[in-house]
């Protein structure tokens, strides 16, 4: 097929490459002139075919409402918009509301498999039509992992995005609950390799997982994690998933108590944190800090048509 890609930093870049090897032709767009194979979303948009598929891989928020607003003014009746960026469910609705006043499709898809994405595929938690799924099937067969990694969440708008969320929601409790095992090991002058207890923890083990590993690599290349500082980002979908729990009453204390300790980081160089900025730069290739913060503001990006990894993100 050809589709229409915006947003071509680590994520959109390595998706583009991996749709293009598979025999899909791809049309690109970025703000990076550097990364873009046409100058405007106008350009892009008559490269295509009908019906038209537009992919938008931009932060969420804003940036996403924009591009999807510019491309609601540049595509007609029967093309479709794919939102693979990490958008919060809710906007997906109003998304798909706009767009279906000029009888335009929307997909929202949660997408997984940070930097290594390119080489094992990515996870896809998609929701929409079933016509509309079909449209895009064939990049959603090229992105999938060989086996598996793939669902349709739902036929209503936001299924997609909040299957991702939760995911992430989880990812955040799995990654504190290692980094506290780390932290204590390291604490207690009783063991004395503490990158060979978490690797001999990759076989045969009921907490074996790619965290773990990519965790162990960490530890192995910087024992004590001395050149990382104790800080961690949250990417916003660790708040939704807590806020989507409080209004459908649900207990949520692990996911909760890990998400306030990426507060934590914040104000203190904690070691456990260390562990936490290791995994993520392991898996997303997210920025490490190596000195404090200014005021600890959250990194992020704007504009209509920036790449949605130059935000904080997690995978």
């Amino acid at each position: 097929m050809h589709l229409g890609l915006i947003g071509l930093g680590k994520m959109g870049g390595n998706m583009r490459t991996r749709l293009r090897d598979a025999g899909h032709t791809v049309t690109g767009f970025d703000m990076n002139p550097d990364l873009a194979d046409v100058s405007s979303l106008a350009e892009l948009v008559d490269a295509l075919p009908s019906p038209k598929v537009v992919w938008v891989m931009v932060p969420a928020g804003e940036p996403t409402r924009s591009t999807i607003a510019n491309l609601k003014e540049l595509l007609g009746e029967g093309d479709l918009v794919v939102d693979g960026g990490n958008s919060k469910y809710t906007d997906d609705a109003l998304n798909a509301q706009s767009l279906a006043e000029k009888g335009i499709g929307f997909v929202d898809c949660g997408v997984s498999g940070g930097v290594w994405g390119l080489k094992n595929g990515y996870a896809l938690m998609y929701g929409g039509s079933d016509d509309d799924v079909a449209k895009v099937w064939p990049a959603f067969e090229a992105l999938k992992p060989e086996e598996g990694g793939y669902v349709h969440a739902g036929k209503k708008p936001g299924a997609g995005h909040f299957a991702k969320m939760v995911h992430n929601g989880i990812e955040y409790a799995m990654m504190q609950s290692y980094a506290e095992g780390w932290e204590l090991l390291e604490k207690v002058d009783l063991v004395e390799n503490v990158p060979a207890i978490f690797d001999s923890w990759r076989s045969g083990t009921v907490i074996r997982s790619w965290l773990l590993d990519l965790l162990t690599e960490a530890v192995q290349a910087d024992e004590h994690l001395d050149k990382i500082r104790g800080y961690a980002e949250d990417s916003g979908e660790g708040r939704w998933t807590v806020e989507a729990a409080i209004d459908n009453a649900v207990p949520m204390h692990v996911i909760a108590s890990s998400l306030f300790a990426r507060f934590t980081s914040r104000q203190d160089d904690s070691p456990a944190m260390k562990a936490i900025a290791a995994m993520r730069n392991q898996f997303g290739g997210h920025a490490v800090k190596t000195e404090a913060p200014q005021g600890g503001d959250v990194e992020g990006a704007t504009g209509p048509a920036t790449s949605a990894d130059s935000a904080p993100a997690e995978s």
